[in-house]
């Protein structure tokens, strides 16, 4: 099973370099796609005061966070819950590297590039010369926005976590009839029943005079013997696939 991480922050402001720091994170987990109901969510002090037109953004205050824990105090729970699955961010380069300076501030390996899919370059793709926000995919792909008056990091990763299923090709990419969702098992995680052989035929629902009549219809139509006679098929062996 694929497992992806759909993640989003809010911070202070755009450039970690210049002194921004993170303030919330929030995380999705995905296995094949769907949501398991697994969320990581935190508050962090950014150990800074937050600019007026950041919490115009987000709404989250100073006083919000002041009693919240710092980053190097949450590190070990975010990244067991990342663990080596890939993440998805929208404009992913953004995330990362808040992600990245905190961990490094932590004496932390970072994630790097490669383990992050942009979904802002997967929909300039799809639909290049249009809108792409998130706000705009939500809008184009009929994703309610209801709960979202302010930006907030866990809210944006639900409404991700939607948008990139549809940008992934939509609710038929995971209509497989292969397999079916049978439910949830410890901690959350789908478990799948998958559909194998029927382990006992369907008894056929034809009388004996009916069956009988059938072979004799057939063999007044071809003289000699039917083509499945020919071949040392009988009726009750006439495979469930095939026409009768």
């Amino acid at each position: 099973m694929a497992r992806e991480i759909v993640l989003d922050t809010e911070t202070t402001g755009f450039d970690p370099r210049t002194g921004d720091r993170l303030i919330e994170v929030g995380c999705i987990e995905l296995l094949d796609l769907l949501p398991t109901g697994r969320t990581f969510h935190r508050f962090v002090n950014p150990e800074r005061s937050i600019p007026a037109d950041a919490i115009k953004v987000h709404g989250i205050t100073d006083e919000k966070v002041k009693d919240a824990p710092k980053f190097h105090e949450i590190v070990d729970d975010l990244m067991d819950f990342v663990g080596d699955a890939q993440m998805i961010a929208h404009n992913a380069a953004f995330d990362r590297n808040f992600i990245d300076f905190e961990l490094n501030r932590c004496g932390r390996p970072i994630t790097g590039e490669p383990r992050w899919i942009d979904t802002l370059k997967l929909a300039q793709t799809r639909f290049p010369g249009m809108p792409n926000s998130l706000d705009a995919l939500c809008k184009r792909y009929k994703v309610s926005l209801v709960e979202r008056t302010l930006h907030g990091a866990l809210i944006d990763a639900r409404l991700l976590a939607e948008v990139y299923l549809e940008l992934r090709g939509g609710k038929e990419r995971v209509l497989d009839l292969s397999s079916a969702v049978s439910g949830r098992g410890p901690g959350g995680r789908i478990e799948v029943a998958a559909y194998g052989a029927r382990p006992r035929p369907l008894a056929p629902r034809s009388t004996e005079a009916e069956q009988a009549a059938h072979v004799a219809f057939l063999a007044s139509v071809l003289k000699d013997q039917s083509l499945w006679q020919a071949h040392g098929v009988t009726f009750l062996e006439i495979p469930a696939t095939q026409p009768a």
